[in-house]
């Protein structure tokens, strides 16, 4: 770069993304912005990745955790390579593996070191492996770090790096807005050479929030981001992004700074890896949650953080009218973006994607219903010092256990319609590895770990697995018509993301949206019964004539009727194009 720092001199691609990261640094840094700290970034990103192909209908994301098998004796990084490659080759497309670095507490989510691969998972060489035949998602858990980085060392000593890595007290007066996802204290107290300070705590205290208003941890961040481009990772999640800027009087969350940065951090994986995707974790309502797809400059992904939570009420109520409502709202997206549909992940089912989309008297009904099924509930602090609920901790398959009319024998039909709709709506499908293997509730992980969110972070051993597969047992029943519909479901490109989706209103009982081809006008419509009634409508209700369903492989009865039986869901096409 020139030292005039006239952008516009600069060429080509080149030039627009110098001119993209100048212009994302003077909205962050405003007054302390510098032609150095563009010097700086440009410089650090300047080299060559390989560039990777973007999405389809093939794509379909296993999320796990590093040690989610196991194996004695073994690195359970080796034991899960054999378990992807054995049993979900030309299945599963892209694994994101939860934090796999050196941590302290929150199952990895507090990292010691961003990059290296915790000892007691396996080495790099290990995920190499795993990337050689699977693509791969990673985290940069990039709002905070565990007290026992280096980093917070030498904050507590005075001294670099890290002494100005950190958010104390005194920096902020006015905490009242303050919007957080957990009941502990917003400040920890820590003893330090210069005596005892208040630091920002916002996930707990061994979580420490870094302070974005020093370039140097913005360098930090960005440097990690390279490394791990540098092991050719397909998606990159930006962990709990919406808490990174801090302003004192605000909410503390999604302010104009954090979307400058996810702007600025766009604009660096498009320079050197445009194949590489963007995803944001923001578990929070529409509007908001949304809003990180930017005018095409933000996130290239975003979680559909409603879904888990609605689809959940739908098929325990059944009624179809909130999920149907929701699903008409659904924005249309640019071609380089889409939605990641999911039901269930390492955390709990979020409660505040719900808001303004089910009554409160419904959500509650939902929530006492839940702990009925021996799920726990995980609380978060208001504004007004209120607490109120923030998410349903409990496996899918066990929060499916019964209907609003009580026990019945459907749970495993329950579930397997739920993740049947997941997996037909617009977007990219990602499943939990303990949903994929159907598994319940952990209360003997909750009571070892004495955290809620363990119900759901079950641990396989391999002969376990082998033991389930080879028995008439639910998780084999659940597993094999999962891995049954995913085949039929990448078999057929209607369900590329970026085909478009129209919502039917049919019955209460039925959720049905089409999904379209406009090139050569080919449509799939999928209709799922979500009740344990059988539901019988006239055909031209959904505008299909005679069609071929794909998951049962028939043509459909009669020209004029169709028939759902409890929980059923057909795929119909007016031809076979699988």
């Amino acid at each position: 770069m020139e030292s005039g720092g006239k952008y516009g001199n600069w060429q080509s691609d080149i030039g627009l993304f110098v001119n993209q990261v100048a212009r994302s640094l003077q909205k962050i840094y405003k007054s302390d912005f510098s032609e150095g700290l563009v010097n700086r970034i440009v410089a650090l990103v300047d080299r060559s990745f390989a560039q990777k192909p973007g999405w389809n209908e093939k794509d379909i994301i296993l999320i796990t955790y590093g040690n989610g098998i196991i194996n004695s004796g073994e690195k359970p990084l080796k034991t899960l390579h054999r378990f992807l490659k054995d049993q979900l080759t030309g299945i599963i497309s892209c694994v994101h593996i939860l934090p796999f670095f050196p941590y302290t507490s929150d199952d990895g989510f507090s990292v010691t070191d961003y990059l290296s691969v915790n000892p007691d998972l396996g080495s790099w060489d290990d995920i190499t492996a795993i990337s050689s035949d699977f693509s791969l998602m990673f985290d940069l858990v990039i709002n905070h770090v565990s007290s026992h980085h280096p980093w917070f060392r030498n904050y507590l000593a005075n001294q670099d790096p890290g002494k100005n890595y950190f958010i104390e007290a005194q920096s902020i007066t006015d905490c009242s807005k303050v919007i957080r996802p957990r009941s502990s204290p917003l400040f920890t107290t820590f003893e330090t050479t210069q005596g005892f300070r208040e630091v920002w705590t916002t996930f707990g205290p061994d979580q420490v929030d870094l302070n974005f208003r020093n370039h140097e941890v913005l360098i930090e961040m960005i440097s990690a981001l390279l490394f791990y481009l540098g092991k050719g990772i397909r998606i990159i999640r930006l962990d709990a992004i919406a808490f990174l800027w801090k302003t004192s009087g605000t909410t503390c969350l999604h302010l104009p700074e954090v979307h400058e940065i996810v702007k600025l951090l766009n604009s660096i994986v498009s320079h050197v890896s445009p194949g590489t995707k963007i995803l944001t974790e923001t578990n929070v309502p529409n509007p908001e949650n949304w809003s990180y797809f930017g005018n095409g400059d933000e996130a290239n992904m975003v979680y559909q953080f409603s879904l888990p939570p609605l689809l959940l009420y739908t098929l325990f109520s059944g009624r179809a009218i909130y999920l149907s409502e929701w699903a008409k709202g659904i924005p249309v997206l640019r071609h380089n973006q889409t939605f990641l549909n999911y039901t269930a992940s390492h955390d709990g089912i979020g409660l505040g994607p719900m808001e303004g989309l089910l009554p409160e008297a419904e959500i509650r009904q939902l929530v006492e219903r839940m702990i009925g099924f021996g799920g726990k509930v995980s609380d978060k602090i208001n504004p007004d010092g209120t607490q109120s609920p923030y998410e349903l901790n409990i496996t899918y398959l066990d929060a499916l256990k019964e209907s609003i009319e009580g026990p019945d024998n459907h749970q495993v039909a329950r579930f397997i319609c739920s993740q049947t709709i997941m997996m037909e709506l617009q977007g990219i499908p990602a499943f939990y590895l303990n949903s994929l293997l159907g598994t319940s509730n952990d209360y003997g992980r909750v009571r070892s770990t004495g955290r809620a969110r363990s119900i759901n972070r079950r641990q396989w051993h391999e002969n376990e697995l082998h033991e389930f597969f080879s028995a008439n047992t639910i998780n084999r029943k659940i597993f094999l018509e999962l891995i049954r519909l995913i085949g039929i479901r990448t078999g057929c490109p209607l369900f590329h993301p970026g085909m478009l989706q129209e919502v039917l209103e049919i019955d209460e009982q039925v959720f049905a949206i089409v999904r379209h081809d406009p090139v050569t006008g080919e449509s799939v419509y999928c209709l799922s019964n979500i009740g344990n009634r059988l539901v019988e409508f006239r055909s031209d209700r959904a505008g299909l004539k005679k069609g071929y369903d794909l998951i049962s492989s028939t043509v459909s009865e009669t020209s004029d009727r169709i028939r759902l039986n409890a929980y059923q869901t057909k795929w119909i096409v007016d031809r076979v194009i699988i």
